[in-house]
């Protein structure tokens, strides 16, 4: 499905993440000038987090009133992403403690890549599939 250009900055943010979940996972392949060492990959993890993925979180959180109480199921959905937000900034904020580092680093990386998937596959289509022109509108105007 083709992203609505509300939707397309959003998107192209999760490209990056998708990067980072991936790189943190115990099977990442290396990737060319990423950090291939645990202390290293938390290292990156973090300043990704705090430069890119902060203000990404903030500017899906500001969609949500536009596009609430139109559908259960999106109101559902938007429920289940802002709860992942909460536990994404805990898995981020818990890398400083570098006790099992291979464990959190694998645990971020797949809750990261699981929480960009359901965005990606579930909740953008729904938006676009259940707000009209005019909401659509509103939130390319909010994220531009």
């Amino acid at each position: 499905m083709k992203r609505h250009a509300a939707l397309v900055p959003l998107s192209r943010d999760h490209h990056g993440g998708l990067i980072l979940a991936r790189l943190l996972q115990k099977d990442a392949p290396p990737y060319k000038g990423l950090p291939a060492d645990l202390p290293g990959k938390a290292d990156y993890a973090v300043k990704f987090y705090n430069e890119e993925l902060i203000e990404h979180f903030h500017s899906e959180e500001k969609i949500v009133p536009l596009v609430k109480n139109i559908n259960p199921r999106l109101d559902e959905l938007l429920g289940s992403v802002l709860e992942e937000h909460k536990i994404l900034h805990s898995l981020f904020r818990d890398l400083t403690d570098h006790a099992d580092l291979a464990s959190k680093l694998d645990l971020l990386g797949k809750t990261l890549e699981d929480h960009i998937r359901k965005e990606e596959r579930q909740l953008f289509p729904l938006i676009q599939d259940t707000v009209g022109t005019e909401t659509l509108d509103k939130l390319q105007h909010l994220l531009s």
